[in-house]
């Protein structure tokens, strides 16, 4: 299962890095359209929160502290540079935790308790869902503000 969850992870978080790097207006990365509540942006700096408090700190003891505030605060906009650096740093962190990860690890209790008492492996593939689902609406606002 370990070469499974990486290899997936590794995937996604690569498209990550590769939505955020294709915006070719900066400014549009933190532009919203009517109805729709969250940036590009914003959703980018969610998923960094996420990624480096769900699997950076809770798998790999990295210390993290997260902010979940921030992550959708108009003040919180930094420059496409800067989310691609913070994607680069996730992206190690994500793949160094997971290829890490023994069968008898991932059977573990995770060690917080969310949705109920779960494996770190039921919680990864969640944690797996939650980026490709804002994954898809980055590239949908991308593809929208940019034509």
């Amino acid at each position: 299962m370990e070469n499974f969850l990486f290899e997936l992870y590794e995937r996604d978080l690569l498209k990550f890095k590769e939505e955020i790097s294709s915006f070719k207006n900066e400014d549009h990365i933190w532009e919203v359209k009517p109805g729709v509540t969250n940036s590009a942006g914003n959703l980018a700096l969610h998923l960094l929160g996420n990624l480096n408090h769900f699997i950076g700190a809770q798998v790999a003891n990295t210390g993290y502290i997260r902010q979940r505030d921030l992550e959708f605060a108009p003040e919180s906009r930094v420059s496409q540079e800067m989310l691609i650096a913070e994607i680069e740093k996730a992206i190690t962190v994500v793949t160094l935790a997971l290829k890490g990860l023994s069968q008898e690890e991932l059977n573990k209790l995770y060690p917080l308790e969310m949705f109920g008492k779960h494996s770190t492996q039921y919680y990864l593939i969640f944690f797996h869902s939650h980026l490709t689902y804002h994954l898809g609406q980055i590239n949908y606002l991308r593809r929208i503000l940019e034509g």
